[in-house]
């Protein structure tokens, strides 16, 4: 390959990533998959997103086929494999030889590997869904090959998978709900409370208004306490979703 031709693939990867990110960021509005953009950057061969996040329970938002659902489904019945690892280091687990991982996951990587439809499970590549300090669940994509993937890819990855965790805990709230709890939280005593923490969230992570305000909603939901309890802890500095340690 020419180094012209080196560098228009390198343009068109990055064209690509961008169009998978421009997709992600309006996956909860447009009611799109949250699972084929992952499939446009990374060279795998499935993907799955879960969610891990207790007050909903274990679930699966999306799978590209039944063999990425399969490998949610054996994770979440056994308590073990490399989401779970994921979602508690806040770090992406990269197995490009699962074999090699038996150690590690024993149950889960007998389960596959002497499953029929899991022997085509070379590896697999997990990363968590976090927004601040609030652990939502993991993107896993398989491949069939022995495959490792570039740094490049893994920051791709990565960076995907924080846009599809704020889609996420869209989905997990609803729009009306989530309307719904701001509302009931959020009279004449409490409104200015709840503005000034989304302000200061906002500020800790960086993002807009509304997601500031999204994950003061989120964090609520998730501790089942109000939000008027929430940004009281925000505003009180008692609570700080920069914080690593959470």
């Amino acid at each position: 390959m020419s180094d012209g031709e080196a560098i228009s693939a390198k343009d068109r990867g990055h064209a690509e990533f961008e169009r998978a990110r421009r997709d992600l960021t309006v996956a909860h509005e447009h009611r799109s998959s949250l699972c084929e953009p992952f499939l446009r950057v990374i060279p795998v061969t499935g993907a799955s997103v879960s969610v891990l996040s207790a007050p909903v329970g274990q679930s699966t938002v999306c799978a590209s086929n039944e063999t990425a659902a399969r490998l949610d489904e054996l994770q979440f019945d056994l308590g073990e494999g490399p989401c779970w690892t994921a979602l508690a280091s806040k770090e992406p687990v990269l197995a490009p030889v699962l074999a090699d991982q038996r150690s590690k996951w024993p149950m889960f990587a007998d389960a596959v590997l002497g499953d029929t439809r899991g022997r085509e499970v070379a590896g697999m590549f997990v990363f968590p869904l976090v927004v601040g300090t609030l652990e939502i669940g993991a993107v896993d994509l398989y491949s069939t090959e022995h495959l490792m993937l570039s740094q490049g890819q893994i920051a791709d990855a990565s960076a995907l998978a924080g846009v599809a965790a704020w889609q996420v805990l869209r989905r997990i709230l609803g729009e009306e709900a989530a309307g719904a709890t701001a509302e009931a939280a959020t009279g004449r005593a409490s409104r200015r409370e709840v503005h000034q923490a989304t302000g200061m969230v906002l500020a800790q992570l960086g993002v807009s208004a509304d997601d500031a305000a999204l994950l003061l909603r989120a964090h609520a939901f998730a501790t089942g306490r109000s939000v008027r309890d929430v940004a009281t802890d925000v505003v009180e500095r008692r609570l700080d979703f920069s914080a690593q340690d959470g």
